[in-house]
């Protein structure tokens, strides 16, 4: 069944950013936010995609951003522009992120220091920019992407893991803080995710037998429902929490994961 003329228009009239909006999770969240009548500044590092998304969709739907979210002045110069040329920022959200697999004993600092300079340092310059707009209006909601590997530990992805689980706790922290501002900040945890960086770690294109059924030399649960997650599947939870829908929900960690984490 198609969407409603209700449902087309839940978001009609605000204006929201995406980050890492070129691809994957970033483009789904896109594509959902405009389906339902949003304005959205589609901000990523890359332009190609963006673009493409604002020639698909028109300049009145999406607005392409090139930055680097670890760039703090680069965020706010952005935000400054969504502001004055779409509009006053009601929606925040922050898929931008990175991994870069290894052991912990062989992890560079460079690794290190630049997965958690875009998944969790650029949630903080991102979230804060918007905050402080959000806040002095009492209205808004920020949401972020986070990763169901932030509540369970994984092998080889320590960094990855633990800038996630930063990113999860400063954005339940800033929901605490915007509370009674009335600005909402909740967080959407994928597990594994049909996206060019969860391909990145297969052999080929099949879905490794590990990733859906387990895997005991890692320690790693497998997927009770079966099917490893559709951006789509991350845009929908993302689309509920932003919505009036969810306007009593805040601080909130929503797992879309088929279940893999066990809930742990």
């Amino acid at each position: 069944m198609g969407e409603t003329a209700v449902e087309q228009s839940e978001l009609a009239g605000r204006t929201a950013l995406v980050t890492g909006a070129g691809q994957g999770i970033g483009e789904a969240v896109t594509r959902a936010l405009v389906a339902r009548g949003a304005r959205v500044a589609a901000l990523d590092a890359t332009p190609d995609g963006i673009k493409e998304l604002a020639a698909e969709f028109g300049a009145e739907a999406v607005a392409p951003y090139t930055a680097d979210v670890s760039d703090s002045a680069a965020v706010e110069a952005v935000v400054d522009d969504v502001e004055r040329t779409l509009g006053p920022l009601d929606i925040l959200v922050n898929v931008a992120g990175v991994l870069r697999t290894s052991p912990v004993v062989e992890i560079t600092d460079d690794d290190w220091e630049r997965t958690f300079a875009v998944n969790s340092t650029g949630v903080f310059h991102t979230s804060r920019a918007a905050a402080r707009r959000m806040s002095e209006r009492r209205a808004g909601c920020i949401v972020t992407v986070g990763s169901n590997a932030s509540g369970v530990p994984r092998t080889h992805m320590a960094a990855y893991a633990a800038s996630k689980a930063a990113a999860t706790m400063f954005t339940k922290c800033l929901g605490l803080e915007l509370a009674r501002s009335g600005v909402r900040c909740n967080v959407v945890s994928p597990g594994s995710t049909d996206t060019a960086m969860q391909r990145a770690l297969w052999p080929d294109d099949q879905v490794p037998d590990r990733v859906l059924n387990g895997d005991p030399d890692t320690y790693r649960v497998g997927i009770p429902l079966g099917r490893i997650a559709d951006p789509s599947d991350v845009a929908d939870a993302v689309l509920f929490l932003v919505s009036d829908r969810a306007r009593h929900i805040t601080m909130h960690d929503l797992y879309v994961d088929g279940g893999a984490t066990l809930r742990a």
